[in-house]
C-alpha cells in the first residue's frame, strides 16, 4: 500500500533579532559613520593644509593679476553703500557705478598728486641737505661716540678688539628714482586701469549679481543665510574703511596744518603720508615718526627743533588709536590684535606695501564669512570625536 506523508516545511524560519543584538548592530553603524566623519574631515584637514601651503606661494607669483583683483573688489565692496545710495534715488546702476568710480579715482589723483610730486622735490634735496641732517645730529652722534668709546675700553680690558673695518656710504644719485617711476609708471597705469574695469563692473552688475546668488539658493534658509552674510559683508568692510578714512583724512589734515604753522616744507606732502600710511595698523604710525623726524632734521637747524613733528604726530596718533578709532569703529569689528599681526605680516609678505594696506579689509571679510560658515576647529577634532568646523555665531551672542 502506498503511503503518502503530509509535506513538511524543510527550511526552518529565522528567529527574531533580540533587543540586544539590535542595539549591537545600531553601535556598529554608529562607530562606522563615526569612523566615516573622521576619515572625510582628516583628508580635508589635509586638503586644507596643502592649499593653505600652496595659496601664499600661488599669490606671490601671480601678484601681478592677483593683487590689482583683491585690492579692486575690496574697494568695490566699500564702495557698495554708495553705489546703494545713488540706485535709491533713481540714478542707474551703470551711471551710479561710473559716479562711484570718478569719486575714488579724483580721490586717489589728489592723494597721489599731494604726495609724489613733492616726494620727488625732496628726494632731489637729500644731497644738499644731508650736511645738515649731520649737523642736526651732531649733539646725538657726539653721544653715540663717548658711549662706544667706553665700551670699546671696557671690551679691550676683557679681550683684544678686532681690528674695525671702515664703512663707506655712497649716495645713489636721484636720477635713478626718478628713472624708477617713469620705468614702472606704464606698468602702474596698465594696473590701474584694469583695476578700475573691475571695479565698475562688479558696481554694475552688483545689485542684479546678489538678487541671483540669493534666489538661486535651493531652501528659504539658505536664501536668508546667503543674503545676511552679503549684508554683512558689505556692512563691516565699508563700515571699517569708511570710519578709517575720515579719520586718516583728518589726521591728516591736522597735521599738514600743525606742520604748516611750524613752517615745515610741503606740509600737503606730509599730510598725505600720514593719512595713507596711518592704514598699516602699527607698522604705518612707525614708518611716520622716523619719516616726519627724517624731514625734521631736513628742514630745522637743531635736533630739538627737528623732533617736534614726530613727537606731535606720536601723541595725535596715541590719542586716536585709543580714544577716537575704539568708539567709532565700535566693538562690532573689534578684532584680535595678534590676528592683525599675523595678517600685516603675511599679506606685507605675499604683494608688499599693497598688501599691508589690504591685510585688516582682507582680514574683516574672512573673519565675517567664517562666523557664517564655521570657524576652523582643528583642536575639536584633534583631541575630541568631532568635526573640523563650528558656527560661532551662537556661542558669541550668548556670551554677549
Amino acid at each position: 500500500m502506498d503511503a503518502r506523508r503530509d509535506p513538511s516545511p524543510t527550511s526552518s524560519t529565522t528567529p527574531p533579532p533580540t533587543p540586544a543584538q539590535l542595539a549591537g548592530e545600531a553601535q556598529d553603524l554608529e562607530h562606522v559613520a563615526r569612523k566615516r566623519v573622521r576619515l572625510l574631515a582628516s583628508l580635508t584637514l589635509i586638503g586644507g593644509v596643502g592649499l593653505i601651503l600652496a595659496i601664499p606661494f600661488a599669490l606671490k607669483e601671480g601678484a601681478e593679476f592677483f593683487m590689482p583683483v583683491t585690492a579692486a573688489l575690496v574697494i568695490a565692496i566699500a564702495l557698495v553703500p554708495l553705489l546703494e545710495w545713488f540706485e535709491r534715488r533713481g540714478v542707474p546702476s551703470k551711471l551710479a557705478a561710473t559716479l562711484c568710480v570718478l569719486l575714488f579715482l579724483g580721490l586717489a589723483i589728489f592723494a597721489l598728486g599731494s604726495i609724489v610730486l613733492p616726494a620727488m622735490d625732496w628726494v632731489r634735496l637729500i644731497p644738499q641737505r644731508i650736511e645738515q641732517v649731520r649737523h642736526s645730529l651732531d649733539p646725538v652722534i657726539s653721544l653715540y661716540k663717548s658711549l662706544q668709546h667706553w665700551i670699546d675700553n671696557t671690551t679691550a680690558q676683557i679681550a683684544t678688539a678686532p681690528a674695525k673695518s671702515v664703512r663707506t656710504v655712497r649716495l645713489e644719485s636721484t636720477s635713478s628714482f626718478v628713472d624708477t617711476i617713469t620705468t614702472q609708471a606704464p606698468h602702474l597705469l596698465i594696473q590701474l586701469f584694469f583695476s578700475l574695469l573691475v571695479i565698475f563692473f562688479f558696481l554694475a552688475g552688483w545689485t542684479r549679481m546678489r538678487k541671483r546668488t540669493i534666489v538661486s539658493r535651493g531652501s528659504f534658509a539658505g536664501a536668508l543665510t546667503t543674503a545676511r552674510v552679503i549684508q554683512q559683508v558689505v556692512e563691516a568692510t565699508s563700515t571699517y574703511l569708511g570710519t578709517i578714512t575720515l579719520i586718516n583724512i583728518s589726521m591728516g589734515a591736522i597735521t599738514a596744518t600743525i606742520l604748516w604753522f611750524l613752517g615745515m616744507d610741503s606740509p600737503m606732502m606730509w599730510g598725505g603720508i600720514v593719512a595713507v600710511l596711518n592704514y598699516i595698523p602699527y607698522l604705518g604710525p612707525i614708518a611716520c615718526v622716523f619719516l616726519l623726524a627724517f624731514g625734521g632734521l631736513m628742514t630745522f637747524p637743531d635736533v630739538w627743533s627737528a623732533m617736534l613733528p614726530p613727537a606731535i604726530f606720536l601723541t595725535m596718533h596715541l590719542v586716536e588709536a585709543n580714544v577716537f578709532t575704539p568708539s567709532l569703529v565700535g566693538r562690532k569689528l573689534e578684532i584680535n590684535p595678534l590676528l592683525i599681526l599675523v595678517s600685516l605680516s603675511f599679506w606685507a609678505w605675499v604683494w608688499g606695501t599693497t598688501g599691508a594696506l589690504l591685510a585688516v579689509p582682507l582680514l574683516i571679510i574672512i573673519k565675517t564669512i567664517f562666523a557664517a560658515a564655521g570657524t576652523p576647529d582643528i583642536a575639536g577634532f584633534l583631541f575630541e570625536d568631532g568635526v573640523l568646523t563650528h558656527v560661532g555665531d551662537d556661542e558669541e551672542s550668548s556670551d554677549e
